[in-house]
């Protein structure tokens, strides 16, 4: 099984050029060959997680070279969780991209999907803080050429503003990956590990320059303010089925600070201290703020959805930024929820936009399937502000429990029921004036535009619908496994023993020598 771990990234390598090459022009092969790739990811992703559930650490070197020498993947709990959330997440968006036709407006849809899946699993799964950057940068290229997707001058201005602010979080990157290396001739994170704890009291400034500049790159990614400018108009133009993957995007920041702030700058570390709460909390509690408002303030329903991504954001970095087991639990759970509620809103946008001449939230005709359409935007809607009964609720009293005993408690409790309270106008709003008050529209006019969302579509929805269901059904197991998998986050001995300890050719050579 030590060899699967490689797939998740070989996979979508080898399907994207394969459809370049051998189906370029014929899109029912295009889409066979991309549906194909993704259902074996999905099988392949729920073996890995299978074999981590126990704690089992799955290593793979590259050209059998030992870390910190070799690149690494590691499959571990975390890793291998977010993996199959990605699996799972690209299975329903390229049905719907395939049910409503999305990936047959422009060239190249079907490949540079795959090279996007290439880059996320090879975040998740990479051990060293360089690959990391590489894999940045698949996924950044991927995902510019799928956000202009079918083209269009609004799409390619959020397009151009995406990519230039990605660009500076890269630049940022590199600049932290040369101060880490400058000042411990390591990338692999497992040694990065220990050799932080060696560095002395009188010579941290290095290195926690280089824990700043990390922090504020996977902000970036995260989506935090004040460094969320880039999302709100990269989603809200971006094809439907891209914006519903990106929901992803987000979260491996999420994953990036997770990781490296667990594992290598972990809260105890004298170099780091205070870093945590002085920064991470106050910007995670004002993208909560700023990103439910948002949702009350937005004028088109696309930004809606892409508003209230901030706010989930600013929500699982709240649990985050409090960095002890019971919150990081909190946070891997709303994880999962936030990601799939963000990637329904976004897909059922687009069976609005479907029926619709746009998306300005002002009273127009009804569309077709308007019942049903509306039932799924209602689910998706509570899911996302955090309503019973879905998963949403449960993820928000996880967070405010694991915040109990801390000092800031009374803000972190405030910001987030004001903002579930706005989060409920905003959804409100816009749910009524596009699905309820269209009916008085239509019956004055006689008129009901004909358009309608394929079964494939709706069906697809359904299924994220259906996942969120099980996320709340099963949110006692689903807690439970992440709360264990916190629990090993802060002991990450077993992690790093497997990382480094593990002989390879170059420790062999070396045995030889002796």
């Amino acid at each position: 099984m030590i060899h699967w771990i490689v797939a998740p990234v070989i996979l979508p390598a080898l399907v994207a050029p394969f459809i370049v090459l051998a189906a370029r022009y014929h899109i029912g092969i295009q889409r066979v060959l991309s549906l194909a790739g993704v259902v074996a990811l999905v099988i392949i992703a729920a073996s890995l997680a299978w074999q981590a559930s126990d704690g089992t650490i799955t290593l793979y070197q590259m050209g059998d070279w030992a870390a910190p020498f070799g690149i690494v993947l590691v499959g571990d709990q975390l890793s291998t969780m977010m993996v199959l959330l990605t699996s799972v997440l690209a299975l329903f968006v390229l049905l719907y991209a395939i049910g409503s036709g999305w990936d047959d407006r422009g060239r190249h849809f079907h490949a540079l999907f795959q090279f996007q899946l290439m880059g996320i699993m090879g975040a998740f799964l990479t051990g060293d803080l360089f690959n990391l950057f590489v894999f940045f940068e698949v996924l950044l290229i991927a995902s510019y050429g799928l956000m202009i997707h079918a083209g269009g001058n609004a799409r390619l201005k959020a397009g151009v503003q995406y990519v230039l602010f990605n660009l500076i979080g890269s630049t940022l990157f590199l600049f932290a990956l040369g101060s880490i290396y400058a000042e411990t001739g390591t990338l692999n994170m497992a040694d990065l590990a220990n050799r932080v704890t060696l560095i002395g009291p009188e010579e941290t400034v290095g290195i926690r320059i280089a824990s700043v500049l990390l922090l504020m790159v996977f902000a970036i990614k995260a989506a935090l303010v004040p460094l969320h400018f880039w999302l709100p108009s990269s989603y809200a133009e971006a094809p439907a089925p891209v914006a519903a993957l990106f929901a992803i995007m987000t979260k491996v920041g999420a994953y990036a600070i997770i990781r490296v702030y667990t594992m290598i700058f972990h809260p105890e570390l004298e170099a780091t201290a205070g870093l945590h709460d002085l920064w991470l909390l106050p910007a995670a509690l004002i993208s909560l703020a700023i990103g439910m408002t948002g949702v009350l303030a937005a004028k088109k329903l696309d930004r809606v959805v892409a508003f209230s991504v901030i706010g989930s954001m600013g929500m699982v970095m709240i649990s985050i930024s409090l960095f002890t087991p019971e919150s990081i639990s909190a946070a891997l759970y709303y994880i999962v929820h936030s990601t799939l509620a963000g990637a329904t809103l976004f897909l059922i946008s687009d069976l609005v936009r479907t029926g619709r001449a746009n998306l300005d939230l002002t009273v127009q005709p009804v569309i077709s399937g308007n019942a049903l359409t509306a039932g799924m935007f209602f689910v998706g809607a509570i899911a996302m502000a955090g309503l019973p009964p879905l998963s949403g609720f449960l993820g928000k009293l996880l967070v405010l429990d694991a915040a109990f005993d801390n000092d800031k408690m009374a803000w972190i409790w405030a910001i987030v029921l004001g903002s579930s309270l706005i989060s409920i106008l905003g959804f409100a709003r816009a749910g009524s004036i596009v699905f309820w008050k269209a009916h008085s529209v239509s019956h004055e006019n006689g008129a009901e535009v004909p358009n309608a969302p394929s079964p494939l579509a709706y069906a697809a929805v359904g299924g994220l619908i259906a996942l969120l269901v099980a996320h709340t059904v099963f949110a006692g197991q689903v807690h439970g496994y992440t709360f264990k998998m916190a629990a090993g986050l802060f002991a990450p001995e077993a992690y790093i023993s497997t990382v480094v300890e593990t002989p390879g050719k170059l420790s062999d050579a070396k045995k030889g020598d002796h």
